[in-house]
């Protein structure tokens, strides 16, 4: 969120809006420029529980509805509607991979994920996996580009099942899909 106050657009309202202006499929939001409102108390943690006033948001439909009008502006993330703009928090990533189904082998391999507010995205070009790693523990964070600058973190059972078909290129270890070879640490890292 920004240094700016907190704003009251109501989740109602703002959900209305987005039904109103949307059909189906994702809402343009790149094409929206809405005046922006402040920042409004809502949140998606680390593990993508999204939040509103501190209370987790309990209806399923609710998210996924705000998970399509949302938008990375740098490193600020705001729901975008047609008539307005609000910042919200997210603590990493706004979505979670939580499972993938795999076809194929080798250099053609193709890592379809599946996200915590399902979406499906097959890894590629367009959609780069990238791994960081923790400075003080070296814990790795695996992501997945799932649409304009949005990541989803991959989550750690996913994770295991990527190491254990993950490939060695160019003293790289590391994942094929979509063409692409994605590295995830040196071979000399590997245990």
């Amino acid at each position: 969120m920004s240094d700016k106050s907190l704003t009251t657009p109501s989740v109602d309202g703002i959900a209305a809006s987005v039904r109103a202006a949307t059909g189906r499929g994702l809402p343009p939001v790149h094409e929206w420029n809405p005046p922006f409102l402040g920042d409004i108390d809502m949140r998606i943690a680390r593990d993508g529980t999204w939040f509103y006033e501190g209370s987790p948001i309990r209806r399923p439909g609710l998210v996924r509805l705000f998970s399509t009008i949302l938008r990375r502006d740098g490193d600020a993330y705001f729901l975008v509607t047609p008539v307005e703009k609000v910042g919200i928090t997210v603590e990493d990533a706004p979505f979670v991979a939580v499972d993938f189904e795999v076809t194929g082998d080798g250099p053609d391999m193709s890592l379809t994920f599946e996200t915590n507010v399902g979406d499906h995205v097959t890894a590629g070009p367009e959609h780069p996996i990238r791994v960081t790693h923790a400075d003080t523990t070296g814990e790795p964070s695996p992501y997945v580009m799932v649409r304009a600058g949005l990541d989803a973190l991959i989550d750690r059972k996913s994770f295991y099942r990527l190491a254990e078909i993950g490939d060695r290129q160019n003293g790289w270890f590391g994942l094929w899909s979509g063409g692409a070879f994605f590295r995830i640490l040196p071979e000399t890292d590997l245990p």
